[in-house]
């Protein structure tokens, strides 16, 4: 034992990245793996099984889920974003610095590309032996089980104010959750009630086009089973629609923060920073008595 710990040190120190932002993309990196592999898992046992192994409330569970035990992964060092539009929000709020975005945005989609690479040999054979496999649309179609398409009856304007409101109320509720001044989720909770702010959207907002909201979970997924043997039709389909997914929950991001800072997050700081003020003025004045008094006797004088 004393020799196999004197080889794990010295794998630790070899292997130890000390650059932090680095370290925390991988971390990002690990934690998207893990919400699309059960995730995209999930969709993937549903279709490939037609429903005798998994149904839409199984899919969204999953998500949910993944979600949570994503940031349960990374979140001590990351932060447990999981999701650009996150890190989008974050940072227009200055919480995060504007260079772990593109950072955290690469690393998140490079996640999302393994955790679907992950899926499909899992259940390689199973592709294989479903009719129309390599389908992007119609009844035979896999191209879904990775990344989002829309419904039939969906058009691209609705599907943009689709993404737009799926992203803001993602948003609104994660920064509410993140606050410190709007009643503070204890400690350790946080990530499983960002995975059940997952689940519920999905329940509520997942017919139009399996609610994306996430741009890194989408266009990831989607490089791959362009690579994969789907082909160049998964960007073509239906006018382009993977930029909607992919471009479109920025704004709902920018939505739900505004939202959430003008109807919440202004007021409730603003009681936090008046609190202060007030307490360092008494502060002040207990140190100063005499202060106050001297001002009001020369005013008397003039």
């Amino acid at each position: 034992m004393g020799r196999q710990k004197i080889y794990l040190d010295k794998l630790g120190r070899f292997f130890q990245i000390r650059h932090l932002l680095l370290r925390q993309a991988l971390a990002e990196c690990l934690g998207t793996l893990i919400l699309v592999m059960f995730g995209c898992g999930a969709v993937a046992q549903s279709v490939l099984s037609r429903g005798s192994h998994g149904r839409f409330l199984t899919v969204n569970f999953a998500f949910g889920f993944g979600a949570t035990l994503g940031i349960l992964v990374c979140g001590q060092v990351s932060g447990g974003h999981l999701n650009p539009a996150v890190t989008f929000s974050l940072c227009l709020l200055g919480r995060e610095r504007w260079r772990k975005f593109p950072m955290y945005f690469l690393f998140q989609t490079i996640g999302a590309f393994f955790g679907a690479a992950i899926i499909f040999g899992m259940y390689y054979d199973a592709f294989w032996d479903f009719p129309g496999c390599f389908n992007v649309t119609g009844d035979s179609s896999t191209a879904g089980v990775f990344a989002t398409y829309p419904a039939s009856h969906l058009t691209i304007v609705n599907g943009f104010f689709d993404q737009i409101i799926g992203t803001a109320a993602l948003i609104v509720c994660i920064l509410a959750i993140v606050d410190p001044y709007n009643n503070p989720i204890p400690q350790g909770l946080e990530a499983f009630t960002v995975g059940f702010v997952v689940l519920v959207i999905g329940l509520s907002m997942g017919f139009n086009s399996g609610y994306a909201v996430n741009p890194a979970r989408d266009i990831g997924p989607r490089l791959f089973t362009a690579i994969a043997g789907w082909g160049t039709d998964v960007f073509t389909v239906r006018d382009g629609w993977f930029l909607v997914p992919l471009c479109v929950p920025f704004l709902g991001a920018l939505l739900g923060t505004m939202i959430y800072q003008l109807m919440v997050g202004f007021h409730v700081e603003g009681e936090v920073r008046d609190k202060k003020e007030n307490a360092e003025e008494n502060l002040q004045l207990t140190i100063n008595p005499d202060s106050k008094s001297n001002s009001n006797g020369k005013e008397g004088k003039c």
